[in-house]
């Protein structure tokens, strides 16, 4: 699959030519990664750290929190590899520090080795210093301590003239079917996308996004396949929340423009081209499309606004409302909008003390439901519920999503290095 690359210099983001020359300028690095992550899981790169000028920390901490990042540029410690992996980026990219007495300290699943080579000689150091060794030969050194490789032909890096694909086939029988490599430098259209896909390698790819040269919806198209006779995808439709809306048909034109616009659109198998919410008013925001193993099938992850997905006007096509806590934050948000004066919800969501009262409360007694002596399952229940419903009013009041949620526990629980998770002391006991 395509992994769109963001390299970083200066708080920008930009391309170098074969490693050299001044930067192009491509703009600011929130607003492309906001385009570019709906095709999945971007390549973050910190110029200035590889380069030794400065860093891009900050922006990096953004992007990481966000979307699903892989991060490298001058991460040459153990300590500074954690240290990403604990602030949520998904792997942590090496090159110049890509030595086994390091990577050995790393988890291996989330680590992969850079080998940015011109001629086929590894270079390091921000490509200024040759090493003298080949791809081939540090595949096989670092192959047991990592995932996958990142494989960089420099001399074809920003050029826009195509990659060698000549050296991929090799290079990926050396890595071995266990290590995914990611191939870039020069890729420039979606065949090459295409048939590095087929071949079992990613391309990570910049230029040709950043000047236009390349679609990334045509990019994610080019790797897939139908056995239908129409030719047609079938799409799964779902929320932020996981839920899913319906299902739908794409196409390499509906594809194209969903990701360009950043919005539902799909094709209809009566009517063509189908933009959803174009005359009811029921748009949706494209958040994510992710294409299934085998190549067949997609999933749009949305925002859907209005009424809902379904043309009868429910939330969803199996003729269902929202269940559970996704339900509940619903609800909560359309009272936020228009509550009852004087109901208890318009009194939680007004009254801050109110509602810290409560939070405190709630919390108290389901910890009496669980401890210190035998949990009763059904008062465990009922108290668990009355803290859920608090806790979805508190995120209400202050704007926060169940999805944002779900993402920064993900980050805790890909955390590196665990806390003690020792419990605070009671207000009493600090004094």
């Amino acid at each position: 699959m395509i992994v769109p690359s963001i390299d970083l210099m200066s708080s920008r983001a930009v391309q170098l030519v074969g490693g050299r020359g001044a930067p192009m300028d491509g703009g600011d690095p929130l607003e492309v990664a906001a385009r570019f992550s709906i095709a999945g899981e971007l390549a973050v790169i910190d110029l200035d750290a590889a380069l030794g000028t400065g860093d891009n920390a900050d922006i990096i901490e953004q992007l990481v929190r966000r979307y699903p990042c892989r991060v490298g540029g001058g991460i040459r410690s153990v300590e500074h590899a954690l240290t990403w992996l604990d602030r949520g980026a998904e792997k942590v990219i090496l090159g110049t520090a890509a030595r086994p007495e390091i990577l050995s300290q790393l988890p291996r699943e989330r680590v992969i080795a850079a080998l940015d080579a011109v001629d086929g000689e590894v270079v390091v150091d921000g490509w200024r210093t040759k090493t003298g060794a080949s791809i081939e030969a540090r595949l096989a050194e670092l192959r047991p301590f990592v995932s996958g490789f990142l494989i960089t032909f420099v001399e074809h890096e920003g050029r826009m003239k195509g990659t060698a694909m000549e050296r991929v086939q090799p290079l990926l029988d050396a890595a071995g079917p266990d290590t995914r490599i990611t191939f870039a430098g020069g890729i420039t259209t979606a065949e090459e996308v295409a048939a590095l896909d087929r071949l079992g390698g990613d391309a990570q790819v910049g230029m040709a996004l950043y000047t236009g040269r390349m679609s990334l919806g045509d990019a994610v198209g080019a790797t897939l396949s139908s056995d239908r006779p129409d030719g047609l995808w079938p799409t799964v439709v779902c929320n932020a929340d996981g839920q899913s809306l319906g299902l739908v048909y794409s196409n390499a034109e509906s594809l194209r423009l969903a990701i360009e616009r950043g919005q539902g659109i799909y094709w209809s198998r009566r009517r063509g081209l189908w933009v959803k919410g174009a005359s009811s008013g029921n748009t949706q925001r494209l958040l994510r499309v992710e294409v299934d193993c085998d190549r067949d099938a997609l999933r749009f992850t949305v925002e859907q606004t209005g009424t809902g997905f379904c043309h009868l006007g429910s939330a969803d096509c199996f003729g269902g409302a929202n269940a559970g806590l996704p339900g509940l934050l619903e609800t909560l948000r359309a009272r936020a909008r228009s509550a009852p004066p004087g109901s208890y919800t318009a009194r939680l969501l007004s009254d801050p003390g109110l509602l810290a009262a409560k939070l405190r409360e709630e919390a108290g007694e389901l910890a009496e439901a669980v401890a210190p002596t035998e949990p009763v399952h059904a008062d465990a229940v009922h108290e668990a519920a009355d803290l859920v419903y608090f806790t979805a009013v508190a995120m209400t009041r202050a704007g926060v999503s169940l999805a944002e949620v779900s993402r920064e526990l993900d980050r805790r629980r890909t955390r590196a290095r665990r806390r003690p998770g020792l419990a605070k002391p009671a207000p009493s006991e600090a004094r």
